[in-house]
């Protein structure tokens, strides 16, 4: 299991315990735009997805964590590390909030700064890179405030509410490597 505990917070391996966690984020169609769900996810699914959890992020290419204040084990949200790639040594990076009241607090950025430092130092990667969508303030800021870049624009490339919107590409490169 791995766990890496910041000051304020920890991130954890998912746990069966997680279900319902998860299955309310993947039915949350408010974030479906930045994880690029289309439809809803059952219970079933959820639940074979967390039975192979367990499996290394070299054989999974993803790493999906829980993020949970250190008092509870209850997960307030998840980041995530997807198309992870030994070979080119880079990885995605995404991270959601769960509930509003829980954002701005400082839990995303403490969780960026655990997963940043883990990809870096144990996995040895050269660089990150997320999605994230033009009109997301919020992310935008925190990505930045690590030293991510804008290293491109994908034009119109969301589609919500009958109007398009760009997604900038944000790259971090590892210079310690």
């Amino acid at each position: 299991m791995i766990t890496l505990k910041g000051e304020n917070i920890y991130l954890r391996a998912l746990e069966p315990e997680d279900l319902e966690f998860i299955y309310k984020i993947e039915n949350d169609e408010s974030i479906w735009e930045v994880s690029s769900t289309q439809t809803p996810y059952s219970r079933f699914l959820i639940r074979q997805y967390l039975e192979n959890a367990h499996q290394d992020i070299y054989q999974a290419k993803q790493l999906r964590l829980a993020i949970c204040k250190n008092e509870s084990f209850e997960a307030v949200g998840l980041i995530d590390l997807f198309d992870f790639d030994p070979q080119h040594k880079r990885a995605g990076l995404g991270i959601v909030i769960n509930n509003p009241d829980e954002r701005n607090k400082g839990i995303g950025k403490e969780s960026l700064g655990l997963l940043i430092n883990y990809a870096f130092n144990k996995l040895n990667l050269h660089q990150l890179y997320a999605n994230i969508g033009s009109d997301n303030a919020p992310s935008l800021k925190l990505f930045t405030n690590f030293g991510f870049f804008k290293a491109g624009t994908k034009k119109d490339w969301n589609y919500r509410n009958g109007k398009f919107y760009d997604e900038i590409l944000f790259q971090l490169i590892n210079t310690n490597f």
